[in-house]
Parts: C-alpha cells; sequence; structure tokens
C-alpha cells in the first residue's frame, strides 16, 4: 500500500492554520468595531432620516441609545456649588449683578441655564425677550434652526421678530444642531460659526472627527453680538478668539451691547465664549482632550460603546467623565474644587473693584466741575475692566476649562477696574468721594 505523499500530509494542516487566522481575525474585527462610537460602524438604519429634521425623536428610532440618554437631561436639573442646570436667579444669588448690568435686562434676569431639552422653553420665559427681540435669539435654542437658514437665509431668520419667527419653531437644541442626516458626521450647521471659520483661513471639512468633537460646541458655546439693522448673528473673531483680540474687534467697530445706567460707560454683554477660553491653549485642549470627553463620556451598555448623549457637568458623573484617563477620581474632584474657588474668590474681587469703579464715577459725573476728558477714559476704563470678568462670569465653568487664562483675565479686570476708579476721583481733583448706596 502505498504512503501519502508529504503534501497530502500537509494539507489538513494548512486548512487548520487557514481556520485559526479567519476566526482570530474575525474575532479581532468583531471586538474592534464592538469598541467603535455606534455612529462611525455604518450600520443599517431602520429608517432613513430627513436632512435637517429637526425632530430629534425621528433620529431615536436608528440610535435609541443616545436619544435615551439625551431625554435624561429632563432629569438633570442638579445644582453644582458654581453652577450646575438648577434654573436658580443669579442676580438674587449675587445682588452686585444688578449694579454690574444695570440698564440691561440682565440686571432683572438672569438665571441659570438648564440642559439642551430645556432650550426652547426657558428662551420663553425669559424677562429678557419683549416685543422688540429679533428672530436672532433663537439661533442657539432651537433644532430648527438649521433647516431654517437654509429655507430663510441668516439675514431673514434674523430679522423676523422673535414673536414671528417661534410660530416655526417647536423643537429645543436636538441631534440636527450637530450632526448631518444619514452619515451622522458631525458638522458645522450654524453659518456664524462658519463665517469665523472662514475669516481665520479654516475649513471644518478637514478636521479631524476628535477636532469636530469640540467645534460643534462652538455652533452655539461661544461669544456673539447681532450685527446691523437686521441683528444677524456675528461671531467677533477677526483678530482671534482671545478676550484681547475681541476686544479689538469691537472697538474697532465701535460697537456696544448698552450704556450703564450709573457710569455711563458704553458697555459689551460677553455671551458664554466656553469655546474660547477652552481653545486658549488650555491643558486639556493642549492634551487633545475634546468637549465631548467630558460631557459626553463614553459608555458601555452590554457590548454597545457609544457617546451619553445627557450633556452636563462631569462633577456629576466624575467616574465616567474624568475617570477615562485620571485613575484617581477623588483627588481629581478635590482638585477642580480647589481651581474653582480660586477663581470664584477672585472672581469675586473684580466683581468689589467694578462697583467700587461704578460708585467713583458716578459720583464724578454727578459734579459740574468734574473732567470730562478724565471722566470718559474712567468709563473706558469701565468697560474694558467689566469686559473681562463678564469673559469668566459668563463662561459656564468657574474657569475649569483654562484656569490659568481665567485668573490672568480677572486680574487685569481688577487692575483696569482700580484705574477707572482712580481717573474718576482724579477727574474731580482727587478729592475723596462717597460711594453711593
Amino acid at each position: 500500500m502505498s504512503q501519502p505523499s508529504k503534501s497530502a500530509k500537509l494539507l489538513p494542516i494548512a486548512l487548520t492554520v487557514i481556520i485559526l487566522i479567519l476566526a482570530a481575525t474575525t474575532v479581532g474585527v468583531l471586538l474592534f468595531l464592538a469598541n467603535q462610537p455606534v455612529q462611525t460602524r455604518g450600520i443599517p438604519t431602520l429608517v432613513a432620516i430627513d436632512p435637517l429634521e429637526p425632530d430629534s425623536s425621528k433620529w431615536g428610532l436608528n440610535f435609541p441609545n443616545q436619544y435615551t440618554s439625551f431625554l435624561k437631561m429632563r432629569e438633570n436639573v442638579t445644582r453644582t456649588q458654581y453652577g450646575g442646570s438648577e434654573p436658580y436667579q443669579k442676580v438674587e444669588a449675587d445682588p452686585r449683578l444688578k449694579r454690574l448690568f444695570a440698564g440691561n435686562p440682565f440686571s432683572k434676569d438672569y438665571k441659570e441655564d438648564r440642559g439642551h431639552v430645556y432650550s426652547l422653553q426657558d428662551v420663553r420665559e425669559t424677562q429678557r425677550v419683549n416685543e422688540k427681540t429679533p428672530g436672532t435669539c433663537y439661533s442657539c435654542k432651537t433644532a430648527n434652526a438649521p433647516k431654517l437658514w437654509v429655507e430663510m437665509g441668516p439675514v431673514e431668520f434674523a430679522k423676523t421678530p422673535f414673536k414671528d419667527l417661534g410660530q416655526h419653531i417647536d423643537q429645543p437644541i436636538g441631534c440636527a444642531n450637530c450632526h448631518e442626516a444619514g452619515t451622522m458626521r458631525l458638522i458645522v450647521t450654524n453659518p456664524a460659526l462658519e463665517a469665523a471659520l472662514k475669516e481665520q483661513g479654516k475649513d471644518w471639512r478637514t478636521f479631524t472627527r476628535q477636532e469636530m468633537r469640540t467645534v460643534v460646541c462652538a455652533n452655539c458655546h461661544v461669544e456673539y453680538y447681532f450685527a446691523g439693522p437686521e441683528k444677524v448673528l456675528t461671531f467677533p473673531w477677526d483678530h482671534g478668539t482671545t478676550i484681547e483680540a475681541i476686544e479689538q474687534y469691537y472697538e474697532e467697530l465701535g460697537f456696544s451691547d448698552w450704556q450703564h445706567a450709573e457710569s455711563g460707560a458704553a458697555m459689551i454683554k460677553i455671551q458664554h465664549p466656553e469655546y474660547e477660553l477652552y481653545t486658549a491653549d488650555s491643558t486639556h485642549y493642549k492634551a487633545g482632550v475634546a468637549c465631548a470627553d467630558c460631557h459626553m463620556p463614553y459608555v458601555r451598555e452590554g457590548a454597545v460603546k457609544y457617546s451619553s448623549h445627557n450633556v452636563r457637568s462631569p462633577l456629576l458623573n466624575p467616574a465616567q467623565s474624568c475617570g477615562a484617563c485620571h485613575t484617581d477620581v477623588d483627588y481629581v474632584v478635590a482638585r477642580v474644587g480647589q481651581i474653582q474657588r480660586q477663581v470664584a474668590t477672585t472672581m469675586s474681587a473684580s466683581e468689589d473693584a467694578l462697583v467700587a469703579a461704578i460708585d467713583a464715577i458716578a459720583a464724578a459725573a454727578a459734579n459740574p466741575n468734574a473732567d470730562p476728558a478724565l471722566l470718559d477714559e474712567a468709563r473706558r476704563l469701565h468697560r474694558a475692566a467689566q469686559m473681562r470678568w463678564d469673559f469668566i462670569a459668563a463662561e459656564n465653568s468657574m474657569g475649569f476649562h483654562n484656569p490659568e487664562e481665567a485668573l490672568r483675565i480677572l486680574a487685569a479686570s481688577i487692575d483696569l477696574a482700580r484705574q477707572a476708579q482712580l481717573k474718576a476721583l482724579q477727574a474731580v481733583g482727587g478729592g475723596t468721594i462717597q460711594a453711593r448706596r
């Protein structure tokens, strides 16, 4: 009987090796996919989503985990030590704000913002809205905005009265503000952000997905103003995104939001510049950490891993938000508290200095012998000082997004406020001015 050939003997061994390689490859691919965010897997969807669809519940049919976590913001009304989502009245918690915003609607109503699901309700209930309010105020409050910008154009959207535009709006912030239907990629939807990036020579379409996990937040979490008689939403970024660059922009434009009722200074009301402060070379930003890494951390349910859409303070879930990078979460939470206390103390000192400046300027203005040039200089310094204080006060992290920059800006605010106070004293010959009470 003939013996099997050498090649015949090797055939079963080769087949076994091939099968083992294929099995290992399959397992490797499955493990890789299981650890990828759902939106990057290219999985088949249950329903087709129309472009710019404002109703997030329709997106939720394809992405139930993300949508379910998004709805959890309804219960997220927790107050942290320096913010959170409880809609408490800031002007009651800190009466100095009434003086600082004298003549501005913020002196009457300055509530802490709640989560995205409450954005539409909160903007409609605020006392800062009146019959003159433009539709621009809906820009960052609704998932209807991206579609309306396309249908109406940014100018028509902005100049339409708030009450009239509201008839076309029924959704709070949602999926359409950040995602492209069909692909689920992160996109810029706000025309003001598109224009601001273009002015800087940047094209967001070339950004990585990790970069976009911060940039999409800049659709809303930025400083802005209403330009021209049409009140078109505009970001003052032509010279950059630092407080000094933004100040230069407003100075060249000769822009002000209101005239201070006590000092008479032409003032700027800064709006939530989270993106600007965070991207000013903060430690986490330079390390490649995105906004979503902390505020929308990845979670796992069974074999599924996805980014939680319950957007909230990382201090409310530090194990997930901070624990992805830091092993000692208790230390991190304590460190955050230490930083925020330091910033809060410095910010309070800035408020005291600003109130003293307002007292001195108002008293000098009431003196018929006051030097008008020195009085004008005092008002200019008041504007500059308060703009810097508000850049940190309006930013929603009590400085933690960039502690060094926050403290630098507040130190400048205190210095400028004391200079304003001194100029007011000099305007009346350096005599003692009694603070108004």
